[in-house]
């Protein structure tokens, strides 16, 4: 069961969510530009921001050998540095293209990184109230999509990482790559297509956990759509869209949460 973390937004402060950036797909030359334009978005929301939550599939391919991580990415890994120093709080949820971090966020920027969904209380200033949101990328939940269900177990398993860590990385990571531009996931073509809501594993998904516990909103990547869902009359599924073909983005103001374009 995850731990329910809580964070306070002080007054004039915003909670900001993005994912799914796929940095370095197709090439590392041909998502510079959109590299530099998360980095500034970042750059300009770091001056109200309570916290970040970055939802996943931030790169399109991440793993952490013992003493090397993938070559790029300096401008955005420089400034969540500047930021999470700052003393602004970053949180990291690995998405299905970065499942493989171990450890490098945590010691190298002081980001926490999340394997699983999590709970999360946001309480505002004594004049208003709380608010109650489940996290997550979204991959592998809800009904469904049982061939990644069991991709991913083998993926994550401690042998399959043991077995690819062998592989010089220069190797390792140039395969890994290969396939990882390979998965349509990666510019959501095929899956930014609204399937309505009965058809929504997620949204599925969210109603369900309705049924054990109330929580106010429902926070996902991962479908590289966006959309704003009315789960009933308290509760909304919020999926964040992506940043190769919309670059939307959350924000929380502390009494709604709004989808917004960069």
């Amino acid at each position: 069961m995850s731990k329910n973390h809580h964070i306070e937004i002080p007054k004039g402060k915003k909670v900001y969510f993005a994912s799914d950036n796929h940095l370095g797909a197709p090439t590392m030359e041909a998502s510079r530009p959109r590299e530099k334009k998360f980095v500034t978005w970042l750059d300009e929301v770091k001056q109200d921001a309570a916290a970040i939550f970055l939802m996943g599939d931030l790169f399109d391919f991440w793993f952490e050998y013992k003493t090397v991580i993938p070559k790029g990415f300096t401008r955005t890994l420089g400034k969540l540095a500047e930021i999470s120093d700052s003393g602004v709080p970053i949180y990291y949820f690995v998405g299905n293209h970065d499942l493989w971090m171990n450890g490098y966020f945590e010691d190298e920027l002081n980001i926490p990184v999340f394997h699983k969904p999590q709970e999360f209380t946001f309480k505002m200033d004594a004049e208003r109230s709380r608010s109650t949101f489940f996290i997550g990328h979204g991959d592998g939940l809800g009904p469904g999509d049982k061939g990644y269900k069991r991709m991913k177990k083998v993926f994550t398993s401690p042998f399959f990482q043991w077995l690819f860590r062998w592989l010089h990385p220069d190797i390792g990571i140039r395969i890994a790559q290969y396939f990882s531009v390979k998965n349509r996931l990666i510019s959501g073509d095929d899956d930014a297509k609204f399937l309505g809501e009965d058809n929504e594993w997620l949204v599925s998904y969210c109603k369900r956990k309705l049924e054990d516990k109330h929580r106010d909103y429902f926070i996902f990547g991962h479908r590289h759509l966006p959309l704003n869902i009315q789960l009933n009359d308290t509760s909304k599924y919020i999926n964040l869209g992506d940043w190769i073909q919309y670059y939307t983005y959350g924000v929380f103001d502390g009494e709604s949460l709004q989808l917004k374009k960069y």
